[in-house]
């Protein structure tokens, strides 16, 4: 109904025009006195006629409209080959500007694909090749133990963490992600990270919390062991005395707290946005706002709940829900 009103509303002219046309013949038979029935029988033949011409039309219109709406969710290449069928010059002009448009998108798509996986290759290839000085930097600090060298191994694991947040967040944009998903151990992922970490530990004179508990979760290995380190890195980088504090609740959802600096109310909303630093980040001048952002993608993607409870100056508690329960709520 909405469409025929639509219809009549955009063709009124037409309709008008053609109404004063009938008065005129009608208001012209009269003058010349000729029968009422002379007068109104051609125009009630005309105006019937012209509401059969009028609802053929509108029968065209809808059928091209249906047609319309139906392509309107088709893309590029498909839409510029399914286009309707012109009934007039205007509408084969339309369609010839159409078609060129579809044209050009195509084919700026396919540059911005091939820009984008050629970005893409040269930051894989630019983190491997600076993975090779990192790691021969870091056996010739494994030749000593000093304060200088353990000062100098952190800020070294720093920097892989930085390369690796900077390849991930590309590789977060790429349609094929390797996701594996089978059933991990949660310590050997923890254990991990915290032997990277020791020695930030040491530096700070933190105390660990931490049991092993012995849980397994489905997920992959590679994403969740980046997710874990992320929250574990940040947790070390805004606690200055106190502890850490790693624990799992049922059901199966991993705990990480600090005793650290905290984050402020205003903040916790917007803490998963890309780029967004709060009040802490923008102490600290490093920070970037792109971590907590991946791991919220990241988990996400893996069909895993995080979130974020903190208090100023009184520390912060993060949450990474593992269960299949929310698994099957996304």
């Amino acid at each position: 109904m909405k469409f025929i009103f639509q219809y009549l509303r955009d063709h009124r002219m037409v309709i008008f025009r053609e109404l004063i046309f009938a008065a005129v013949f009608a208001i012209t038979f009269y003058l010349y006195h000729l029968p009422m029935a002379a007068v109104l029988y051609p125009t009630g033949i005309c105006f019937w006629i012209g509401c059969l011409f009028l609802g053929y039309s509108l029968y065209q219109a809808y059928k091209k409209h249906k047609s319309l709406m139906e392509l309107s969710s088709f893309h590029g290449e498909v839409l510029k080959g399914t286009l309707v069928d012109s009934g007039s010059i205007l509408e084969r002009d339309y369609q010839q500007v159409i078609r060129k448009l579809c044209m050009e998108m195509q084919s700026l798509e396919e540059k911005m694909t091939y820009s984008y996986q050629e970005m893409i290759d040269y930051f894989t290839i630019w983190v491997h090749q600076i993975k090779t000085p990192i790691a021969s930097m870091r056996l010739r600090l494994e030749e000593e133990d000093s304060k200088l060298s353990r000062r100098l191994k952190s800020d070294l694991l720093h920097i892989e963490q930085y390369v690796e947040m900077v390849l991930t967040y590309f590789k977060m944009g790429s349609e094929s992600t390797d996701y594996v998903f089978r059933t991990v151990c949660l310590d050997k992922i923890l254990q991990e990270n915290l032997r990277k970490l020791r020695g930030d530990f040491i530096m700070k004179k933190l105390q660990l919390n931490y049991v092993p508990s012995g849980e397994t979760v489905v997920s992959d290995e590679k994403w969740l062991s980046f997710v874990v380190g992320q929250i574990l890195s940040n947790a070390l980088k805004y606690t200055n005395e106190g502890s850490v504090t790693i624990s799992v609740e049922e059901p199966k959802t991993l705990c990480i707290s600090d005793t650290g600096i905290g984050i402020a109310s205003e903040d916790i909303p917007r803490i998963f946005e890309k780029g967004y630093t709060g009040s802490n980040g923008r102490k600290d001048k490093r920070a970037s706002g792109l971590g907590l952002y991946l791991c919220k993608q990241i988990c996400h993607q893996l069909g895993v709940g995080i979130s974020v409870v903190s208090k100023v100056e009184a520390g912060t508690t993060v949450r990474i829900d593992l269960s299949q329960e929310h698994w099957m709520k996304e």
